[in-house]
Order: structure tokens, then C-alpha cells, then sequence
């Protein structure tokens, strides 16, 4: 189990890294578009290029950062269901969620993905409006961002299994984010 946990801590530092840097791709899709605008209003220019490279950039932060998000925990589930049971029951909902779930459709995914690149890339696929960007790229890293997710994916099962048996402490214990509604109700009224 140590070295599956070595193995998992490695993952986690590059899924970290990769999910820290793409937080840039956010800002500079953001300067792309303000430029776009200016230009397209102020010079009457305008550049299908640049409308994709916007999608591309976006397209890139959202998909490079689903692993981030996993490893940090803050995927999407039901907190109201989720919430309601002991942690040991939230650690197998998560470990039978990761192995039922999330690994066949990412696996699935990893394997239509890649003769999908490959196609595009040996064709050199481009846009199909005019003055567009090439695609391959942005197939590329659609296959990137879920061969990042089942690496973390990977990472997640073997921390939760390595928690189950106590051979490591809960990196992200649960706290339950949103109150319960007679609570929340309660709190308006004593406002």
C-alpha cells in the first residue's frame, strides 16, 4: 500500500500543477475576447480564429481542471443525501461512485477519444468556418483532460481504500456545505 500511496501522491502533484496553471487559460480567453470586441467594434475586423481560440482556451481550462477538481473534492454530488450518512458510508458511496461510475465512462471516453485525435491530427483537420483554427488541438485536449481524470481517478480509489483500511488520515474530511433547510429557514426568520 506504500507504494500505491507514493504512486497516488505523484498523481495528486501533477493533477495539482496541470489544475493550477489552467486557471490562466480563464484569464487569457477573457483578454482574447475583450480584444476581439474592441477590435471587431472599433476597426470593424473580425476573426473567426480568434472566436475559437477563445473556445479553445475555455474548452482547455474546463477540461485540464476536472481532475483538480476531483482531488480537491468539489465535484458535484447531492449533499442533502450524501450528508446524511457516517463518513465510513460516504467513503464507500465515493470508492463505489469512483470504480461503477466515474472509471468505465472515463475509460470509454480514453478509448473513442484517441482514434478521434489521431484521425484529426493525420488529416489536419481545420475549421470549418472560414479563417478558423485547425481542430486537432482542441480534440487533443479533450483527450488530455480525461487522461488527467483517470489518472486522479486512479489516485482517488487508491486513497480511499488506503483510508478505509487506516493506513492514512482523511485528506478532506466532509463538511456538510449547505444547511439544512428547517436551519436555513430558522436563520431568515431570526434575521
Amino acid at each position: 500500500m506504500k507504494t500505491l500511496l507514493v504512486f497516488s501522491r505523484l498523481i495528486d502533484a501533477v493533477t495539482e500543477s496541470v489544475g493550477k496553471a489552467v486557471g490562466w487559460l480563464i484569464l487569457i480567453a477573457v483578454l482574447v475576447s475583450a480584444g476581439n470586441a474592441v477590435v471587431r467594434k472599433a476597426f470593424n475586423i473580425s476573426s473567426n480564429a480568434w472566436l475559437e481560440a477563445q473556445w479553445y482556451l475555455f474548452g482547455g481550462a474546463f477540461m485540464l481542471a476536472a481532475a483538480y477538481t476531483l482531488a480537491q473534492n468539489e465535484h458535484i454530488r447531492i449533499d442533502v443525501v450524501y450528508g446524511k450518512f457516517s463518513r465510513r458510508v460516504q467513503h464507500w458511496i465515493d470508492l463505489l461512485g469512483h470504480c461503477l461510475f466515474l472509471m468505465p465512462f472515463v475509460l470509454l471516453m480514453i478509448y473513442y477519444l484517441v482514434p478521434y485525435v489521431l484521425m484529426s491530427y493525420r488529416s489536419g483537420e481545420g475549421s470549418s468556418s472560414a479563417g478558423g483554427l485547425i481542430v486537432w488541438p482542441a480534440k487533443a485536449i479533450l483527450l488530455a483532460g480525461f487522461l488527467l481524470l483517470a489518472a486522479q481517478g486512479v489516485s482517488e480509489i487508491i486513497k480511499k481504500i488506503a483510508i478505509m483500511r487506516g493506513d492514512m488520515d482523511d485528506p478532506t474530511p466532509y463538511v456538510p456545505t449547505h444547511a439544512p433547510l428547517d436551519t436555513a429557514i430558522a436563520e431568515e426568520k431570526g434575521a
